[in-house]
């Protein structure tokens, strides 16, 4: 054994012996410490158990959730109805019977319950047509005649762990876990060290470490289980916002940057030569985006606007900011077909002056080409340089990099963005989103960032109209395309798949394309736009589009980011129920981009189609399973009731999490397992605010008082302080 005996192998705890701490290190548990922060993922309190005669109150008034009940095993029963069978377990409580039912995995379950074992049933509950109260294929916890009596008596809080394969291959079930981790914390929670400073622990009412840990075990009360997943919740965003602070500290505080200086006869210029005059909110950014370029730490701000706001004009002005002082400016954004055309309307914007050059850099360019724009950036004759993830390559030298402009960043890794930032001095870094970021991510994952918002889009822009149809409904909706085709207005038409398939019930464009052209749409122009095309084709077929060579163009979502087409008015999105709230937001933000009124029509199964028009959600008043139950509805739903590119991302935060939304784990933080994004906002803002507190008074937290901190970031962020000096 060893000095700290919190080192020491599980199997010197009470009930584990050798042969079950070999089972135990198969699922990662090797020592007593391990054990201990092995936490229950789910808890039983007697306020959440329903009764059998307050079961069929709710089910009979048509209650959808899941409940849970508590019960005795009386019998079981093997049912055969034809070729068919089912297993019946039949229970009992203090105040009735109930059933339930299996129909799959019948030996099993039939081996599992026994006459007078006490279970913990969890389900949605029904009543048969006889009147019988019935959980099919519940859930279930059993619970021991100790436990029972405990927490009917007493109100004890019984725990549930995980039980892999290889703890049950060793008899390892609820009862016995829960008496191994028992006896481990009763021995060794106390000799736990502090993560967190006794001034945070004292100032936030947290408790410490050891309690936090028996608690979130075997809590006393609801009211010291919640204490202690505070506690959790509290220390988790502390470490993260650490991190945060401490990458922007780096930056901001031991780096000197590059201060430009404002050419405003130039940047006046540029704006007398163009055709439509700034909103009120691209001036503000523009101020902000000026104040970070002129000081001298790098600038590292993060750009949001809606779909059609006007983003890319504000980085062309700083990129010219940057290309007047005599540095070189990046734009990089995320597909061949968007750097292209960047590409082409800055070179038409900047024509009025033949001082700027510009290069373009993607892949399958010819090897001339290629070698001509890299020797351009290599000798600085290129200041504006233009290009996919192809910028990344190690061949690529810059002359004097000052800027660096990513679009559209969630879809870049930060070891990905490190590596091009890596290629200047340290340049000034400028990254925009079209998908609104919530406030409680821009608090965690970004908040190293200064932030700029551009609310409102350019004047004149009617707001898209937005409606779900059923496919019944498409003989109606392509006669208004036509006939407003006719009038001179273009329409996308998109699909979720390019070919199809045997697997999936949803409509290929390649398929539509063929059977639309020669019936619907055969007296006007169609063309057809896919991913697998290579992105040459894709922009012969979007510059034909745009010189109306086309009425309408059947489409995948290789249209969702950025084309520009004013004079699409009209997208049709096939099976809408198969598409992210973000992804719908962005196909609609492809139409509108002109002063005629818009329209963006979402197609939906009959069923579908009627329910996402007439729903009227409020996640206040929705379960958890309801949420899950009718997500498809409720995303259709809020694309009618919402407009705003930040309200949405709010619903799709509360639909989807962060990970799926921005590529956390890109973004070189730890993962969070405690904290709810959409919930624990007080904790979040508490969490930052004392984590940047912190940063700001010690940013090498060489104080006394911050060496525990210190200490722990080594020992348990280690992967995650590769990252902390990049944005």
């Amino acid at each position: 054994m060893i000095s700290n005996p919190l080192q020491n192998s599980i199997q010197y705890i009470k009930s584990v012996g050798p042969k079950r701490a070999e089972s135990f290190r198969k699922i990662g548990l090797n020592t007593i410490k391990d054990l201990l922060f092995y936490f229950p993922y789910k808890h039983l309190d007697r306020s959440s158990i329903l009764n059998t005669s307050d079961v069929v109150k709710i089910a009979s008034g048509g209650f959808d959730g899941e409940v849970t009940i508590l019960g005795k095993v009386i019998e079981s029963e093997l049912i055969r109805y034809g070729k068919k069978q089912l297993l019946k377990v039949q229970f009992k409580d203090q105040h009735g019977y109930f059933e339930c039912v299996w129909f799959q995995g019948i030996k099993f379950f039939k081996d599992t319950f026994h006459s007078g074992d006490t279970y913990a049933i969890s389900s949605k509950p029904v009543l048969t047509r006889y009147g019988h109260l019935q959980f099919a294929h519940p859930d279930f916890d059993k619970i021991s005649k100790e436990e029972s009596d405990e927490f009917i008596n007493t109100g004890k809080i019984i725990p549930y762990y995980t039980l892999p394969k290889a703890l049950k291959d060793k008899h390892i079930g609820d009862l016995s876990i829960r008496k191994i981790v028992r006896n481990a914390v009763e021995s060794y929670a106390e000799l736990l060290e502090e993560t967190l400073p006794e001034d945070i622990v004292h100032s936030n009412k947290l408790f410490n470490l050891s309690e936090a840990v028996k608690s979130i075990h075997f809590p006393e009360s609801l009211e010291n289980l919640n204490k202690a997943f505070l506690r959790f919740k509290y220390e988790e965003l502390f470490y993260l916002e650490i991190l945060v602070a401490l990458r922007k500290s780096k930056i901001k505080d031991f780096n000197k940057g590059i201060s430009f200086v404002t050419n405003k006869e130039r940047i006046k210029e540029f704006l007398d030569n163009l055709p439509f005059d700034l909103t009120d909110d691209q001036i503000k950014v523009l101020h902000e985006i000026r104040l970070d370029m002129e000081s001298p730490k790098p600038m590292n701000r993060l750009l949001q606007g809606d779909v059609g706001s006007g983003k890319t004009i504000v980085a062309l002005i700083a990129m010219l900011l940057c290309v007047n002082h005599g540095y070189q400016a990046v734009l990089m954004v995320p597909t061949e077909i968007l750097a292209d055309q960047h590409f082409k309307n800055i070179t038409k914007l900047l024509d009025f002056n033949q001082d700027y050059k510009l290069s373009l850099l993607i892949g399958g360019q010819s090897k001339k080409q290629r070698e001509k724009n890299l020797a351009d950036i290599s000798s600085g004759d290129s200041q504006i340089i233009i290009g996919t993830h192809a910028l990344f390559e190690d061949i690529i030298q810059f002359n004097k990099l000052g800027l660096v402009i990513i679009d559209e960043q969630h879809r870049f890794g930060v070891a990905q963005r490190a590596k091009l930032i890596d290629k200047g001095i340290l340049p000034d870094v400028l990254v925009m989103t079209a998908t609104p970021i919530p406030r409680t991510l821009s608090m965690t994952v970004y908040g190293d960032l200064d932030v700029s918002v551009i609310l409102n889009k350019p004047k004149n822009r009617k707001e898209i109209k937005t409606i779900v149809r059923s496919e019944s409904k498409l003989p109606e909706i392509y006669n208004f395309i036509k006939t407003k085709a006719f009038e001179g207005n273009q329409s996308f038409i998109v699909y979720p798949l390019v070919e199809e398939s045997e697997k999936l019930d949803l409509k290929s464009v390649l398929e539509e394309y063929e059977a639309l052209k020669s019936t619907y749409f055969s007296d006007i122009k169609v063309g057809l736009i896919h991913g697998k095309m290579k992105w040459q084709q894709k922009e012969e077929v979007m510059l034909d589009f745009a010189d109306k060579k086309y009425d309408v163009l059947f489409s995948t979502t290789v249209i969702e980011v950025g084309i520009d087409i004013p004079n699409a008015n009209i997208i049709v999105i096939n099976d809408a129920f198969r598409f992210g709230l973000s992804q719908l937001h962005q196909l609609r933000g492809r139409v509108g981009r002109g002063n005629e009124q818009a329209y963006c029509i979402l197609i939906a199964k009959e069923g579908m189609a009627a329910k996402s028009s007439k729903m009227n959600f409020n996640f206040e008043y929705l379960s958890k399973q309801q949420i899950e139950k009718n997500k498809s509805a409720i995303r259709l739903n809020s694309m009618i009731k919402y407009s705003s590119g930040f309200d949405l991302s709010e619903i799709d935060l509360k639909l989807r999490g962060p990970g799926d939304l921005f590529g956390t784990k890109q973004s070189g933080l730890p993962e969070l397992k405690f904290v709810s994004i959409t919930e624990d906002t007080e904790i979040i803002i508490k969490a930052k605010e004392d984590a940047f507190k912190i940063i700001h008074n010690d940013p090498t937290l060489n104080n006394h008082s911050n060496q525990l901190i210190k200490k722990n970031l080594l020992k348990n962020f280690k992967e995650n302080l590769q990252y902390y000096n990049i944005a």
